[in-house]
């Protein structure tokens, strides 16, 4: 089983700004997602966890289970339409209790909601 990272990560500042101020954002209790189509190949993640989400033991739990849920939704994204995305995911207070499979399904109907209505 290949374990290498199957996303690419937003790093810069500047974009996590852009993605911020001109993204579509889809708000719910569990996470908050900016969204951008890109002119890349491939579909980009950024993750932000502030401490407002607790310790740091939360914050990583958050990050991880965004990402697992994203890594998840991936192919399918990849597969329904030729675009891709630049997606920043905002954990909030509920995200570190979640399970990465509650979080998938939720993910999974806003996200492809949104991507539709860009299309």
């Amino acid at each position: 089983m290949d374990l290498s990272k199957k996303y690419v990560s937003v790093k810069k500042d500047r974009e996590f700004r852009y993605l911020f101020k001109k993204g579509r954002s889809i708000v719910n209790s569990a996470f908050v997602c900016y969204l951008r189509p890109t002119k890349r190949r491939v579909n980009r993640l950024g993750i932000v966890t502030s401490k407002k989400i607790g310790n740091a033991v939360k914050r990583s739990r958050a990050r991880r289970v965004l990402r697992e849920a994203f890594r998840l939704l991936e192919p399918q994204l990849r597969a329904d339409s030729d675009k891709r995305y630049d997606f920043i995911l905002v954990a909030r207070g509920k995200t570190p209790y979640m399970k990465s499979d509650k979080l998938y399904t939720i993910m999974k109907k806003l996200i492809t909601e949104q991507i539709k209505q860009i299309s």
